[in-house]
């Protein structure tokens, strides 16, 4: 990405969760190309395809873990300036066959743990927020799903529902207790990587499809566009919304969909 003025994230530290997935690698490589210094967390190896500055073993429904990420981010750095909620799961299944079980996970990947993030990260994001043009930011990513619903997801479009009213109740009290912390959503459609790839078959396996083309067809005609959004494309957002050329943007929600809700 080529940073235009005001776009700059020269050596603001970024955290980025679910740095493993498709959009949290490109997250994580355009935010380095805008000059920042990330930290990607998740579970297992580090990606090998994307230059960080540091990475960390990260259980996102742990609240153990999240003391210790920024305790090392802390204890490495002195700050963080942006965090990224983008670890996340998906799950396409009849709500009669619904497992409390499995409403019980995705409810703990995709709401809970953005708030065990806020317990964790409010401290060190306060204190750099005070310092840096536009505050500090966090950039929870969302989904389509959570504002209009979809059959056969109706789990996962809850939780994202969730986290969208999360994300602005968080917004709106950081800036009433006076922290310099803005906090958006960025809300992308049908995006092309491997969790779609994912639900596009299940799709099939439920006997709601006839292939995976078939339903990947229904899914590129929703949006006015055409296609469905690369990963770079979502990450061109996040990079936004966390440079200083956002710095009046709080409790939004950016919808990067191709016009598919327009």
């Amino acid at each position: 990405m080529s940073a235009v003025i005001g776009q700059s994230l020269s050596d603001a530290v970024v955290m980025v969760t679910g740095a493993r997935g498709d959009i949290g690698r490109a997250v994580c490589s355009a935010l380095g190309d805008a000059g920042a210094l990330v930290v990607g967390t998740g579970l297992g190896d580090p990606p090998k395809d994307v230059r960080l500055q540091a990475w960390l073993q990260h259980d996102v429904t742990s609240a153990e873990d999240w003391a210790h990420v920024v305790r090392e981010i802390r204890a490495r750095f002195g700050r963080m300036d942006c965090l990224i909620n983008n670890a996340g799961v998906a799950l396409v299944e009849r709500i009669e066959d619904t497992s409390i079980e499995q409403y019980r996970f995705v409810f703990r990947v995709n709401v809970e743990s953005v708030l065990l993030g806020f317990k964790a990260t409010v401290p060190l994001l306060r204190e750099c927020g005070r310092y840096r043009s536009g505050g500090s930011a966090v950039v929870n990513i969302s989904s389509t799903a959570g504002l209009r619903g979809v059959a056969f997801n109706s789990i996962y479009s809850a939780s994202k529902g969730a986290l969208a009213q999360l994300s602005k109740s968080a917004a709106k009290e950081f800036a009433a207790l006076g922290y310099m912390i803005r906090v958006n959503t960025i809300v992308p459609g049908a995006v092309e990587t491997r969790m779609m790839a994912g639900i596009l078959s299940r799709y099939v396996d439920i006997g709601r499809a006839v292939s995976v083309e078939d339903q990947k067809s229904i899914f590129e005609t929703l949006a006015p566009l055409g296609r469905m959004a690369r990963p770079e494309e979502i990450a061109e957002g996040v990079a936004f919304l966390c440079s200083p050329a956002a710095a009046y943007m709080t409790g939004c929600e950016l919808i990067m969909d191709g016009g598919a809700i327009a």
